[in-house]
């Protein structure tokens, strides 16, 4: 009777070969995932600047202008972990815009406004310029 020798497990090039599609596959699912969260936040500014609106217009029925003292507590009213809003009156407390400035990680870099009027406007888009007249989301245009 003669001794055959059976190799089992696996070999170097198949361990490597394995390794390098593991890598294949994570650097597409990454940014992909990291961009699907992004839009989780992003959405976290939207709704914030949608309620604050109804609150200015609430202050503007009742005074006829938007005041001081309303865009400062409405603005600092709003709870977020992915972004920092401020309030700016018109001179004529007629008028106000609403930035959010995203606070870091996923968001830093991407700034959004709104006014009165309801207006939307992106002013930085990951971290570049724009002057888009709606809240991206997706691209960097509308």
């Amino acid at each position: 009777m003669g001794c055959t020798a059976v190799n089992r497990g696996f070999t170097l090039i198949e361990v490597m070969i394995v390794v390098a599609i593991i890598a294949i596959l994570a650097a597409i699912a990454v940014p992909s995932y990291q961009s699907y969260v992004r839009r989780g936040q992003l959405q976290d500014a939207f709704s914030q600047m949608s309620s604050y609106q109804l609150k200015m217009e609430q202050s503007y029925q009742d005074n006829r202008n938007y005041g001081e003292s309303t865009c400062r507590l409405s603005a600092s009213s709003l709870q977020s972990n992915y972004f920092s809003f401020q309030c700016t009156l018109d001179s004529d407390a007629q008028g106000y815009t609403l930035a959010a400035s995203g606070s870091g990680g996923l968001t830093s870099g991407y700034n959004y406004s709104v006014n009165e009027s309801g207006t939307r406007k992106t002013t930085m888009y990951a971290g570049n310029v724009v002057t888009a007249s709606c809240w991206l989301l997706r691209s960097a245009s509308c």
